[in-house]
């Protein structure tokens, strides 16, 4: 008897979509003002996924998606940075 492994899912901060964590970009608070993109998805810290598509990442921005999730305002510098990454 085998057992299928379980595939991890995160909900899209921008679409609300639940996909495959791996197929996301992981958004970290590490300090009280300092976010990162956190590759490995494996630091510690607070976290918030996102699509990696550019339309997902725009509702982020539209619907405050990811300050909604961090429960706090958002710099432009790090939606920069996503764009980047993109």
């Amino acid at each position: 008897m085998s057992t299928a492994k379980k595939i991890p899912v995160r909900l899209c901060v921008g679409c609300g979509e639940m996909k495959p964590k791996k197929e996301m970009i992981r958004v970290l608070k590490i300090s009280d003002d300092e976010f990162i993109i956190d590759k490995t998805g494996r630091k510690n810290g607070r976290g918030a996924y996102i699509c990696s598509s550019k339309e997902c990442l725009e509702k982020a921005i539209s619907n405050h998606g990811l300050e909604r999730s961090f429960k706090m305002k958002i710099d432009k510098e790090v939606y920069d940075r996503l764009r980047e990454s993109l």
